[in-house]
């Protein structure tokens, strides 16, 4: 079950497509809306079904920035979790378009390394660009699961 590239640019165009489902979500249907929506990407994209997955999502700190269980990064995607107080709720902020430019990919059999820049546009047109690396595994069947989800802003010397 070797993982293909055109697979890695599928599970990153889902990626996109799930963010911009909770935005919109989020101004149809409330937090109730974009929490639904939130969370049926993390059971679709996501390998919590395979064990801890590997999430260090742009703006978390201190205890809580790496988040190894679905909760956590529920919360991160829509905040309004008392147990993580510092999430504003990522994925409410008005995107409506993702696009990835890959740096690099790894794959070896059914894992695969990928890390590039993410930018997301909002809205308004405004652009945010991330430096990420996604690590998938392809699960029994057949699915490209995220293992680890690594997001920082870009370094500015």
């Amino acid at each position: 079950m070797t993982i293909a590239e055109s697979e890695l640019t599928a599970a990153r165009n889902a990626w996109g497509t799930g963010l911009v489902a909770t935005s919109q979500a989020y101004e149809a249907d409330g937090i109730d809306g974009a929490r639904a929506a939130a969370s049926r990407m993390l059971d679709e994209l996501y390998g919590y079904g395979l064990g801890p997955v590997l999430f260090k999502p742009t703006m978390a700190s201190g205890e809580q920035t790496f988040r190894t269980a679905k909760k956590g990064a529920l919360s991160y995607f829509v905040g309004h979790d008392p147990e993580y107080p510092l999430d504003g709720g990522f994925g409410l902020k008005g995107w409506r378009a993702v696009r990835s430019k890959t740096a690099a990919s790894f794959i070896d059999g059914d894992v695969a390394l990928w890390m590039g820049w993410v930018e997301m546009t909002d809205k308004g047109g405004q652009a945010t660009t991330v430096d990420k690396s996604f690590a998938y595994k392809k699960d029994a069947d057949g699915m490209l699961r995220i293992v680890l989800h690594h997001s920082s802003l870009p370094y500015q010397p």
